[in-house]
């Protein structure tokens, strides 16, 4: 899809009182997602919940879903994303990381102002809106909602392993690192540049 078509199906609207953000729906489930431009890039401001064969509620609850968005194994995240948008890769996260201002910092200004267990909320100064969706295993377990986030990004560290990046409610950073590709955990969207497929 041209970045032109895609832009038209764009609702404006406003998060946070000044945070311009924009709507997007996507097709095949006619689910509605905010989504916000920071520095050149244009992300889903919220964790996608397609109901991807491969994808998983936490805990297996819909209430978690509707709250999170759904958890994703690699192989089905890297396909996972609506027409027009992709799973970012390792370096168009630290592009982000890097315009919040840095690993050390990026959390506090990416993590949403509430959701977050013991007082782990922040500024969400970019409206990216970043929720402790939890994680899960190959084996059925889960752990972490309230606590943790944790999204892959499209880039294999090798044949088992893939990077992530993960923020948490005691800490203002953003932590890179690198999961087994069977393992759960969230998505979030990044439009495609002119001339992406």
């Amino acid at each position: 899809m041209k970045k032109s078509l895609l832009m038209a199906a764009l609702a404006a609207a406003v998060v946070g009182g000044e945070q311009a953000v924009s709507t997007f729906t996507d097709k095949r489930d006619g689910k509605v997602y905010r989504i916000v431009q920071i520095g050149s890039q244009v992300w889903f401001a919220e964790n996608l919940n397609y109901a991807a064969k491969g994808s998983v509620c936490y805990d297996n609850k819909a209430a978690n879903c509707a709250k999170y968005g759904r958890l994703y194994n690699w192989a089905t995240a890297l396909k996972a994303c609506p027409a027009g948008f992709h799973l970012p890769s390792d370096d168009e996260w630290t592009a982000l990381v890097n315009y919040a201002g840095g690993e050390d910092k990026a959390g506090k200004k990416l993590k949403s102002a509430a959701g977050w267990n013991e007082d782990g909320n922040s500024t969400n100064d970019f409206g990216w809106s970043a929720l402790p969706g939890g994680g899960g295993g190959s084996d059925g377990s889960f752990n972490n909602a309230g606590n943790g986030g944790y999204w892959w990004s499209a880039t294999e560290d090798d044949a088992s392993d893939a990077w992530l990046r993960d923020m948490h409610y005691g800490y203002e950073d953003v932590d890179r690192d690198f999961y087994y590709k069977t393992s759960l955990f969230s998505v979030r969207c990044i439009q495609n540049k002119e001339g992406e497929q």
